[in-house]
């Protein structure tokens, strides 16, 4: 684990809010030269604390207006390999995340889909025929809050 200050965090906390900001620019707003700012952004970097920057696509505009959460229970545990499922679930293009959890479910799916008859032929044509697939759950997303995580 990283030690981090409270620049350290200040930083984490720009970058969180936009990645894409120049190290110039987060330096400026707090009181740092660009290349001392660049030198904390780096030691973030080799100590893990910064693992890749992404962008936040809106997906709603472009077309996707369906986020489902799938709970999938594996029906022969033990046959099938959970990399096997993994990769074949990694391998359909509306599926955004795949999590190995603990709990009511094996696996939790985020998929994208148009609208839902899009999510219907991905869940028919794709989701249903991965190996082991048993039980499976949808929780349509209504809406979405976000908080930048816990940085301190």
């Amino acid at each position: 684990m990283i030690e981090l200050d409270d620049l350290d965090r200040a930083i984490l906390r720009a970058l969180e809010a936009d990645a894409g900001q120049s190290a110039g620019a987060i330096g400026r707003a707090l009181g740092l030269s660009q290349p001392a700012c660049w030198r904390r952004i780096r030691r973030l970097e080799e100590g893990g604390a910064l693992a890749g920057r992404r962008l936040d696509l809106d997906t709603q505009a472009l077309g996707f207006g369906v986020t489902v959460f799938l709970g999938i229970k594996l029906a022969t545990k033990g046959r099938v390999s959970l990399e096997d499922f993994e990769r074949a679930a990694m391998a359909i293009p509306e599926v955004q995340v795949v999590q190995h959890v603990l709990g009511l479910f094996d696996y939790r799916l985020k998929v994208r889909a148009r609208d839902i008859a899009d999510f219907e032929r991905v869940l028919r044509r794709r989701v249903m025929t991965l190996p082991g697939v048993g039980h499976v759950e949808a929780n349509v997303l209504l809406s979405e809050e976000r908080r930048p995580g816990p940085i301190g």
